[in-house]
């Protein structure tokens, strides 16, 4: 399986954006067959976290590691 592509994680991102402001404006919003309103809103907004953290990684390169130390 492929990981996930800088393209795929900004779709996902607008789409979380998408629900974050239908939700806000008192409407439903659905992502994959599933409806969400303002019940879900802290869903949304982890998603929101989520997405953006993974896009911001996918575009410096990837995980950086701190402080490990080679095993060769």
């Amino acid at each position: 399986m492929a990981g996930i592509t800088l393209s795929d994680a900004e779709s996902h991102l607008a789409s979380w954006l998408l629900a974050d402001t239908a939700v806000s404006a008192g409407q439903a919003y659905s992502i994959a067959g599933r409806a969400l309103t303002r019940a879900n809103a802290a869903e949304i907004r982890n998603n929101i976290t989520y997405w953006d953290n993974m896009v911001k990684r996918l575009t410096r390169g990837g995980v950086r590691i701190r402080g490990a130390t080679p095993s060769w």
